[in-house]
């Protein structure tokens, strides 16, 4: 099992779990933040941390339509391995619903 950010975390991305992750297994793209499914070990750490409400084990219903994302593009995009600073509008997007058409392939900036 793994953990799947889903799309909760578009143009949240806050990046509290970038923090309490033991392996730096977090990949950042322009609008959000990927696990890579390899490198997770499961421990669950990140999930309560996140404010946005986006990861979930891949045995959850949500996150089964974000698990091969996760996967293609944490093989693209940097690794980040400490906290940035959100998007100034986080707050706004985090309770927004349908986010996934906003999803950018771009990376970001670890």
């Amino acid at each position: 099992m793994t953990y799947v950010v889903t799309e909760n975390c578009i143009r949240c991305k806050y990046m509290d779990c970038v923090e309490v992750c033991p392996v730096d297994c977090f990949y950042v793209g322009e609008n959000m933040l990927v696990i890579h499914p390899d490198e997770c070990i499961d421990c669950g750490v990140c999930e309560p941390e996140c404010p946005a409400e986006a990861i979930a084990p891949d045995s959850d219903d949500r996150a089964a339509a974000w698990a091969e994302t996760n996967r293609t593009y944490s093989a693209l995009w940097p690794n980040i391995t400490r906290k940035g600073e959100p998007p100034a509008d986080a707050d706004e997007w985090k309770t927004k619903e349908d986010k996934a058409k906003l999803f950018s392939p771009e990376p970001g900036v670890p």
